[in-house]
């Protein structure tokens, strides 16, 4: 399975932020990845806050901290991310050295995605690719096999279509048939 060096970098943002991601598989347009759920991936229950205290905090923190997860599963922000970088991810599966930026993306969250010690495991898709826009989609599934969550990822690749580093790859993924394998 090929992905670009760049979007490998081991001091990377995506390498920080989730340093147990696995890429599965990889072909053009399709990427299957999973990750083991640590600690600092789940919702901590909160102790509430003291409403004294409620003037120096805005109203969205004061919230926070009144409605902690209890069931300590997975943290919504965790698969927003993941819903950026396995989309960007799947567009390189289709060859961009850059992906571009985000111009759109959203989550639906269906089920609990799991605990610590979990598996939580992602398919993402490039959906649609023109000139100026990539399309993709990405789902999460827990470890009972069940949708978790799915996500979209909407890219403008306008400025970074036709980078001198672009590749196209073989169906499987496995070879690069047109342009030049920088790895």
């Amino acid at each position: 399975m090929n992905i670009s060096p760049s979007h490998r970098s081991p001091t990377g943002h995506d390498q920080q932020c989730f340093p147990n991601l696995k890429i599965l598989d990889a072909k053009p347009g399709q990427l299957k990845a999973s990750l083991k759920i640590e600690p600092y991936n789940r919702m901590f229950p909160r102790p509430a806050l003291p409403f004294e205290l409620a003037p120096r905090y805005a109203l969205s923190d004061v919230l926070a901290e009144l409605s902690g997860e209890p069931l300590q599963t997975v943290h919504g922000g965790l698969i927003m991310s993941l819903t950026d970088t396995l989309g960007s991810l799947a567009v390189a599966t289709k060859g961009q050295y850059m992906t571009g930026v985000s111009v759109d993306i959203g989550t639906s969250f269906v089920k609990p995605a799991g605990r610590v010690g979990e598996e939580l495991t992602a398919n993402a898709v490039v959906t649609g690719i023109g000139k100026s826009l990539a399309y993709t989609r990405v789902d999460f599934y827990n470890a009972q096999g069940q949708l978790a969550a799915y996500g979209h990822h909407t890219k403008y690749i306008g400025k970074s279509i036709g980078h001198k580093n672009d590749v196209k790859f073989s169906e499987d993924g496995e070879r690069v048939i047109e342009g030049e394998d920088i790895d």
